[in-house]
């Protein structure tokens, strides 16, 4: 199978999780959505193109590998907020505030968190759409990647790239194949025995399995796909988290 191969290399970034309160914190791996994101942000695609996105995120299978583990780091935020303040939303109309005199006495207090020089491999395949749909494919992802009608970001728009998200298109049997692939195409890297890895579960099979549980992989049920239409995560996807070798013939 085809697997198309991301590389997120940038000074920070985040991987944004489940926000607890004030706390939003991050995930050491993309979730789905936001690799659906970040191809539908690369196609020109508007926010209200929800079917889309579905569609898009439903036909995605991604792995990814933490290449730099990188530095954890917290952003303190503050906003005040007045009774005549105004702002566009989502929705295209603009949005008053509401609420009693004390409702704006203090500040909106937010800690945010994000990641400094980590870099993150991410292999995925996408299943082919009807004949008669005009969905894209792998290589309508790839051209998109290289050339995207928007500026891209990897987690928050201040957070862009340090280099082209396309490393390339590789023949994989698994999303763990792919990423060893990956890892040997990867410029400027500095190689190590192993590097930390989530994938499906699905593909845990075999000897897959048993090496992976003698490595001490461990399964987890995350909540990391969009339901595009009400604008919340949903459901639950299977993955595994383990290690993966780096490939012996690695040149970087």
């Amino acid at each position: 199978m085809r697997h198309l191969l991301v590389d997120l290399d940038a000074p920070l970034m985040s991987f944004g999780g489940d926000v607890v309160d004030a706390n939003g914190v991050v995930r050491d791996f993309p979730a789905k959505s936001m690799i659906a994101g970040l191809f539908a942000n690369a196609l020109g695609w508007e926010r209200f193109d929800i079917d889309r996105h579905a569609d898009l995120q439903s036909r995605l299978t991604i792995g990814a590998a933490r290449v730099a583990e990188g530095q954890r780091m917290q952003d303190f935020q503050t906003a005040k907020l007045e009774v005549n303040d105004r702002g566009w939303t989502t929705r295209g109309r603009v949005e008053g505030r509401a609420g009693g005199g004390d409702t704006y006495k203090s500040p909106h207090i937010r800690f945010r968190d994000m990641d400094a020089d980590a870099r993150v491999l991410v292999a995925c395949r996408v299943a082919p759409p009807d004949p008669d749909d005009s969905a894209p494919h792998l290589d309508a992802l790839a051209h998109a990647l290289a050339r995207p009608e928007r500026p891209l970001f990897i987690g928050r728009k201040p957070f862009v790239p340090s280099r082209p998200l396309l490393l390339g298109i590789v023949e994989a049997e698994t999303i763990p194949a792919a990423l060893s692939a990956g890892l040997a195409l990867l410029d400027g890297a500095a190689r190590r025995d192993r590097v930390r890895a989530q994938w499906p579960y699905a593909e845990l099979t075999g000897a897959t399995r048993a090496q992976a549980e003698a490595a001490g992989a461990q399964e987890d049920a995350l909540t990391d796909e969009r339901h595009w239409p009400s604008g919340v995560h949903a459901g639950l996807r299977r993955v595994v988290h383990g290690q993966l070798d780096w490939p012996a013939e690695a040149t970087a």
